[in-house]
């Protein structure tokens, strides 16, 4: 489950042809400088667009059409020695992408005993403009401003770990806005009533993230439940048995009833043909609906591990956040503060309903729940910690600037007590401590809900942001 999202890369180099009939091999060289890098962007999940090598307007015009009619999602500008600004307006005005300017040197450095034994003066001027690409970067970057193309840089060695590193961000970042702008967005039922700071303008996250969003009813996921064989649920039971540890004191109707609903909702994602979900529904006074919405925590979390975040009290924004970090390979489960622990100077985090199970630490916990608190109904529900190590916080906030901008912290995820509630919940340390980093993070306006990922983003989130034209701010 979950699409294979694949993100479409523009690359050219871009020179000055008027140099090719002066240096003999300079433009064989440099040709040979942007298939490498083709040849190191390429993989599954990465189709690149190699526009070759640009040295005057009208072939820069030409590569406009082409990254028009190949769809590309970006475009990576490789300079690879000194050309006229005039070379890439062109392109980049009908490529209509985010630009990525490549200023990456063959080596570390000339070698300049070696340089200065070359033959004649046009051999030597030769191997130096094949140094250069850093001359022409400030024109390039002087025509963006004035003609306000938005434009990102990546400056370093052609072979660096350090550059393919800078990189390999820009390029996860891209997959990402490509990924959002085809994420079909499940939306069932309706917010929880007087959680002011998860309402949101749908319209709006369309607009700057892309996303379809899909209004959904539950009646129709209670109608899919009931036609669900006995055969199917014993199954889906099974599956739970494989995925979860679940607790002996968990009633076999109440797995049922859960396997019933999840069989049900692995159907509706599938008939909307859905890539993340935001639910929440009272249920009250619909015998159906509240069987559906009180069986629905351990389906949900399958399907967030599956690549298909689920979250809970219809928080629209959040379940971006998780998709997000779901693209990233980072998990994504739904977090809020729970407690400060200021004995050990740490936060608790968690949250009743869905988690994800690929990022926690040892298997997760099903336990049955005589109340889901401030919610109707009883039943199943998992409790698990994040995997212990570095870990990263994201919100989707809104901002009246930026529409809405991307708040940020890493951090721990620590072993310790934890409370055996029936939620996921962890111990998270902070750079600021428990209570620098709830100030800090408060002081951006965040909803109370979040997405918790496993390992250090907050790099790559940043250029998400870029890409995307969102606002950033990291915490810590």
């Amino acid at each position: 489950m979950g699409k294979k999202h694949v993100v479409r890369v523009g690359l050219c180099g871009v020179g000055l042809e008027a140099y090719w009939g002066q240096f003999a091999g300079l433009e064989e060289r440099l040709k040979g400088y942007v298939a490498q890098v083709a040849s190191r962007l390429m993989r599954p999940g990465v189709e690149v667009v190699n526009l070759g090598l640009i040295d005057n307007p009208e072939r820069s015009q030409a590569a406009g059409h082409t990254c028009r009619r190949e769809d590309i999602d970006v475009l990576f500008l490789y300079v690879t020695t000194y050309a006229l600004s005039n070379t890439v307006l062109p392109l980049v005005q009908r490529a209509g992408v985010p630009v990525v300017v490549l200023n990456l040197q063959p080596e570390a450095a000339i070698d300049y005993a070696l340089f200065n034994k070359l033959t004649g003066r046009t051999t030597m001027t030769g191997e130096w403009l094949a140094f250069c690409s850093a001359c022409s970067v400030p024109e390039i970057a002087n025509l963006f401003a004035r003609a306000g193309v938005a434009f990102h840089q990546v400056t370093g060695v052609l072979g660096d770990g350090a550059t393919w590193r800078e990189i390999e961000e820009w390029l996860a970042a891209a997959r990402v806005r490509a990924a959002l702008a085809e994420t079909r967005l499940g939306l069932m039922g309706h917010y929880y009533s007087g959680m002011l700071d998860i309402m949101t303008d749908v319209t709006l996250l369309s607009i700057a993230f892309g996303i379809h969003a899909e209004l959904l009813e539950v009646d129709e996921l209670s109608a899919l439940s009931a036609e669900v064989s006995g055969a199917d649920a014993e199954r889906r039971t099974g599956e739970f048995h494989n995925a979860f540890d679940v607790q002996p004191d968990c009633p076999p109707e109440e797995m049922h009833r859960a396997a019933r609903t999840s069989v049900a909702l692995d159907a509706f994602v599938v008939r909307h043909k859905l890539d993340a979900m935001a639910y929440y529904c009272k249920g009250s006074g619909n015998a159906a609906n509240e069987d559906t919405m009180s069986s629905i925590i351990l389906g949900a979390s399958l399907l967030t591990a599956r690549h298909i975040p689920v979250a809970g009290e219809y928080e629209v924004k959040n379940a971006i956040a998780m998709k997000i970090m779901d693209l990233l390979g980072a998990g994504g489960s739904f977090t809020e503060f729970y407690a400060a622990d200021f004995n050990d100077d740490l936060v608790l985090m968690g949250h009743d309903g869905p988690g994800h199970l690929g990022i926690a630490q040892g298997k997760t916990k099903v336990r049955p729940l005589k109340v889901y608190h401030g919610k109707v109904g009883r039943g199943l529900s998992v409790e698990m910690s994040v995997r212990h190590g570095p870990v990263t916080l994201l919100s989707v906030v809104e901002d009246p600037r930026a529409r809405f901008k991307l708040v940020v912290a890493e951090g721990e995820s620590v072993a310790g007590a934890i409370l055996e509630i029936g939620n996921t919940n962890s111990r998270y340390r902070f750079s600021l401590g428990a209570r620098g980093f709830m100030e800090a993070w408060n002081a951006q306006g965040p909803a109370h809900h979040c997405a918790v990922g496993a390992g250090g983003l907050a790099s790559v989130l940043r250029k998400t942001a870029a890409l995307m034209d969102l606002g950033f701010h990291q915490v810590c």
